[in-house]
């Protein structure tokens, strides 16, 4: 395997390593921030439609605060987002050159929603104490819509990537007959947009549960803790086992679409029925055998077509220079998500079985540590689910049609790493002005519980006087 990675190496421009490094970076940390710009806004309407409804203190503290950190993290994921657009033209200009006119449009409509959602993110946090409640309530009700549209038009680029479509390559390679929404509703489209949508909500509710959790196991067991623990996890708990439901979905779309992505997640070697589910091990691509791992009989068979019968082409089938660049990462980064997977949905149903008995947070211990883990573990499924999205396809940076060494740049390599070291600076600073941020609004929070927020939210903060009386 080294011996192969090496020979391609050599063969590959010098330029192909950096660029793919500094996108690699740029994606599994924008990524952090997207779930949140998604999830986060129906989140904190749900506390504030709970908290008019019922004339509930508690629940609109927790709508506005969860709004600021709804502006924060939007903030920071628009930065990172937006290195994340340039590099697309100054890595791959091969591809943007190429293929610009025909996938550029989800972008464009990405550029507006975005600028559209800024807008109303900040309409609805400087509305807290300028609007009357119901106003401002429904001034807000657009946000999740447009962060969704947003998602869905990054992701349908990506799946636009997967299955190419939309065009036509002439005899003399040029692109025709160009169709820009039918490159929109590509064939991936809507088993990619739908896992990770599900995932995005999924990975920001658990991941604020677990903050509380935290609170919650270290003695602060009001009714502000319960809230917060509450609301994502119980959205968190819905879409979990729907999330069973669409991974199981997408990976059969992708058995049948790409077939040599499935046999690098699956690490299938050999065509055939009765196919084993392996899990972890490591590919040896000199020989294209698996060494170690645990091998459960026809289940990845079964799991295809629903038999064992069903049959499944392997890695063989595949020319060498055509296979995914490192099947054992694709491979584990596999297993890891769709373990990760099982595990929540085990919290899940514990958790809906605790509070269907009892209607509040369940008070065992292991239960909270499981919990106040779980926003990691959903964050580490979201990134290594990404892996196996790009990872997977590779080497066509457009499945079957472009590969990605075609679509690089001929800027230096050592440039490139110079780029690579200072966003890899920027975003380490990104990171720990994001958290310190955030620990210093949580420490503000917990000093001004009783005279910032619940004495009014709605209206003029009250003065030290009127709180000292």
């Amino acid at each position: 395997m080294v011996d192969r990675v090496n020979a391609d190496l050599l063969a590959a421009p010098a330029q192909l390593l950096p660029a793919r490094e500094q996108m690699a970076l740029t994606l599994m940390f924008h990524i952090v921030f997207v779930p949140f710009g998604i999830a986060l806004p129906t989140m904190m309407l749900i506390a504030n439609y709970k908290g008019l409804k019922r004339n509930d203190t508690v629940a609109l503290t927790l709508a506005r605060r969860w709004s600021h950190a709804a502006g924060l993290t939007f903030a920071v994921g628009a930065a990172s987002g937006t290195v994340l657009s340039f590099e697309m033209g100054l890595l791959w200009p091969g591809l943007t050159g190429k293929f610009g006119e025909v996938f550029g449009l989800p972008f464009a409509i990405e550029g507006v929603l975005f600028f559209l959602e800024a807008i109303l993110v900040a309409i609805y946090i400087y509305g807290w104490r300028r609007l009357k409640p119901w106003t401002h309530f429904w001034l807000g009700m657009p946000i999740p819509f447009v962060a969704i549209g947003g998602a869905f038009s990054i992701i349908s680029a990506n799946a636009w990537m997967n299955m190419p479509a939309g065009f036509t390559i002439d005899a003399n390679g040029q692109i025709t007959d160009v169709d820009p929404i039918g490159a929109i509703f590509n064939k991936a489209l809507p088993y990619e947009f739908g896992h990770f949508l599900v995932a995005a909500y999924m990975a920001a509710a658990f991941a604020v549960a677990s903050i509380y959790v935290v609170g919650w196991l270290k003695g602060r067991r009001d009714r502000y803790h319960r809230l917060g623990i509450l609301i994502p996890l119980t959205i968190a708990t819905v879409l979990t086992p729907v999330q069973f439901v669409v991974g199981d979905l997408t990976a059969v779309a992708v058995f049948k679409d790409q077939p040599a992505k499935f046999a690098a997640m699956e690490v299938v070697t050999e065509s055939g029925t009765h196919q084993p589910e392996v899990l972890f091990g490591r590919y040896d691509s000199a020989t294209n055998t698996v060494e170690g791992g645990l091998s459960v009989p026809g289940l990845n068979s079964w799991l295809a077509g629903g038999s064992v019968d069903t049959y499944v082409p392997g890695l063989d089938q595949v020319p060498p220079e055509n296979r995914p660049s490192n099947v054992t990462i694709v491979h584990w980064a596999f297993d890891i998500m769709v373990g990760v997977g099982t595990v929540l949905l085990l919290l899940a149903f514990w958790f809906f079985v605790a509070y269907w008995r009892r209607r509040d947070v369940p008070d065992n211990r292991v239960f909270l540590w499981f919990a106040a883990s779980a926003g990691v573990l959903t964050y580490i499924a979201v990134e290594a689910g990404w892996i196996v999205t790009e990872v997977g396809r590779q080497p066509w940076i457009v499945y079957n049609i472009m590969r990605t060494e075609e679509a690089v740049t001929n800027t230096d390599a050592g440039t490139l790493w110079i780029s690579f070291s200072l966003i890899a600076l920027l975003y380490l600073s990104l990171a720990i002005g994001t958290i310190t941020v955030l620990r210093a609004m949580s420490r503000r929070w917990r000093r001004s519980d009783q005279t910032d927020d619940e004495l009014a939210v709605y209206g003029p903060r009250p003065s030290i006087e009127e709180v000292s009386s």
